[in-house]
């Protein structure tokens, strides 16, 4: 079944009715995100271990041919595309909400993350098992968690906080800071102290024009197995999204540490005696930084 965004314009105020996909609520209503802003836990970053591969991208959730980028270009075409065997998109025409370029080719275009990944890891996400990432990388069940924009606007932004980079586009920035609030709010993602005083002070600026779509909280499952649930959100329960790792809630690192997430240590026998592993083939990223010896698809056992 494809999948269909919807894009809430930021000034409906009134409480509507949407129907996202399969996965998500049936309805809704919207939030003012300077309510949402209160809500959102306060914490330094964690700003060691990121790697973009941490991070699964573009599964075909659906099984229907399309991938997650692919779904997102089809749901945010001005004119749509032709569609082919394997999902392959001809023509069409999208509009950048960043900085409002016009595109006839889907080249041209990146996949956003409205919070970005190295962001949302350094928030919280470290703490996260694989399945709970590749649902965060692949979004679809909440409409602004991925948008299509600019490549240049998009590598601009970069993993910058909203205090350091906003879209060039005026008309866009207040729909910008509502979005990465509602994100955060979400998927129960922390703000450090300066950035949440500069969303409440852009949020100010905006005056009425803060509500959103109200963001069903995503269910967050960590790496060391337990799990940290914020309800049955959308399509980013653990496993509804997780695509070759196998949909496991107690997937990603076996092992346990204060943070849950392997640091990369340069051998098994350091990543044992600090409580982590076993890492299994196909479900643990982790598989794949150390030596499997004999072979049998499981390391650091």
């Amino acid at each position: 079944m494809r999948f269909l965004k919807q894009c809430i314009p930021v000034l409906t105020l009134a409480a509507i009715s949407i129907t996202l996909g399969p996965s998500s609520q049936a309805t809704t209503s919207t939030v003012s995100a300077r309510v949402l802003v209160a809500k959102l836990r306060v914490a330094a970053e964690y700003n060691v271990g990121y790697q973009r591969e941490l991070f699964t991208l573009w599964v075909d959730a659906d099984h229907d041919g399309c991938n997650t980028r692919k779904e997102v270009l089809l749901a945010e075409a001005i004119i749509r595309p032709r569609e082919t065997g394997n999902c392959s998109l001809g023509g069409g025409k999208w509009r950048s909400a960043y900085d409002g370029q016009i595109f006839t080719n889907s080249r041209g275009m990146d996949i956003d993350h409205m919070v970005p990944l190295q962001e949302a890891w350094a928030s919280g996400a470290y703490k996260w098992n694989s399945a709970t990432r590749e649902a965060y990388a692949n979004d679809l069940g909440y409409a602004r968690s991925l948008i299509a924009v600019s490549a240049t606007s998009n590598r601009s932004k970069s993993a910058s906080d909203p205090w350091l980079w906003m879209p060039p586009l005026s008309s866009d920035r207040c729909q910008y800071i509502n979005d990465w609030v509602a994100i955060k709010y979400r998927w129960n993602l922390a703000v450090d102290p300066t950035e949440k005083r500069d969303l409440i002070a852009k949020l100010r600026g905006c005056g009425g024009h803060t509500f959103v779509l109200r963001p069903a909280r995503a269910s967050v499952h960590l790496g060391s197995g337990g799990a940290s649930s914020g309800g049955s959100g959308g399509a980013s329960s653990g496993g509804s999204s997780s695509g070759s790792s196998g949909g496991s809630s107690g997937g990603g690192t076996s092992g346990s540490s204060h943070n849950g997430i392997d640091p990369r240590f340069s051998s098994c026998v350091k990543a044992k005696a600090a409580g982590f592993g076993p890492y299994y083939r196909g479900r643990d990223t982790e598989y794949n930084w150390y030596r499997d010896g004999d072979s049998d698809g499981i390391t650091c056992e």
